[in-house]
Parts: structure tokens; sequence; C-alpha cells
């Protein structure tokens, strides 16, 4: 690892030099490496297996409810561009005998996004490695994300926020879809007077 991020450092030195800085200025003497380490540390999902992440913690049980876990926060790098973007993940799964811990959910949706990524993509990686992992009756992920490729360069759309949804099994039903959207939307719904 040691001998890849000097690697890394080595084409940050040069990029830099392209650009038109000194590398050896005393602000810029140490960010070949700072960002070598920062980008091992945001790609490290490519070196981790998120179906096994799952496996690590199963559990017989007979409850065969929706499990959703909302609001799961993620940042990951568009591939086109390679900048940030970033939101929630949100999860329902319908158990067909196994459940995981909760975390794993979590974890998976960290493996998936510290990879070079699309949205569309890592909606349905989670989707389907959650299927693989837990063979449930249905699962459903839906993510809401803020893409700096969007807000900082091109068409400069600072409040473009983009959803993307992945149904497998029970969630194809559209009453099984709508029930969990409800329950995902709901809490964001603004008051109104009465």
């Amino acid at each position: 690892m040691k001998e890849l991020q000097e690697e890394l450092a080595t084409h940050y030195r040069r990029i830099l030099e392209l650009l038109g800085e000194d590398p050896e200025r005393e602000g810029l003497q140490k960010t070949p490496i700072r960002v070598a380490r920062a980008w091992l540390e945001l790609t490290r999902g490519y070196h981790e297996d998120p179906v096994a992440i799952i496996r690590s913690a199963l559990f017989k049980e007979s409850y065969h409810n929706m499990v959703v876990v909302k609001d799961i926060e993620f940042y990951s790098l568009c591939e086109h561009h390679m900048l940030p973007f970033f939101g929630k993940v949100h999860v329902a799964y319908i158990p067909n005998g196994e459940i995981t811990g909760l975390s794993k959910l979590a974890r998976i949706v960290n493996t998936f996004s510290h990879r070079l990524q699309v949205q569309e993509r890592m909606t349905e990686q989670i989707a389907e490695c959650i299927q693989e992992a837990l063979n449930p009756l249905g699962v459903m992920v839906v993510v809401e994300a803020r893409h700096l490729c969007m807000q900082m360069r091109g068409v400069a759309k600072q409040n473009a926020q983009t959803t993307t949804m992945h149904a497998i099994g029970a969630f194809e039903q559209p009453e099984k879809r709508q029930e969990f959207l409800e329950q995902l939307f709901i809490s964001k719904r603004e008051p109104t007077d009465a």
C-alpha cells in the first residue's frame, strides 16, 4: 500500500506542475502525499466484499414485515468528473427467514459509495447485494443526492437534487412500493396550518 501511495503522490505532484503550480512551495510540499492518502481512503470500497459484510451478521428470524433504515449518509465520487456527490440512502427489505445487523446495511452503503460511481449504478448495487446476501422477499433502495459536478461547474444549479430507486421482489408491486415511499417521505412533508 505504501508503494501505491508513493506512486499516486508522484502523479499528483505532476498534476500540480501541469496546472502551473510549484509543488515545492511551502503550502504544497506535502499536498501530493495527502491527496494520495485521501484518494486511497475515498476508494477503499474496491477492496471490500459487501456480500461478506452482510453475511457476517446473519440471524434466523421469523419476522416477515418491512425493515426500513432511513437517512444513511454517504459521500461518493462521480466517475465522470471525479467530483463528490453526497446525500442519503434509504433501504427497505422484507425478511425471508433471516435478518442482518442494521449497521451492516450502512456498511454496504459505505462500500459501494467508496468507489468511482454513478448514482444509478450505486442504487442498483446496494439493492442487488442485499438480495444476494439475504434472499429476502423484497428489497427497495432509494438514494437522494446532490452532485458537485452540477453545482460547481457546468450548469451550476445549486439546488438540484437527484433521486434514484431500485425495487426487487415484493417491492415491484405498486402497493408495497407505495407503502415504503409513504413511510420514507411522510416525515419530509411540510406541516399544514389547520
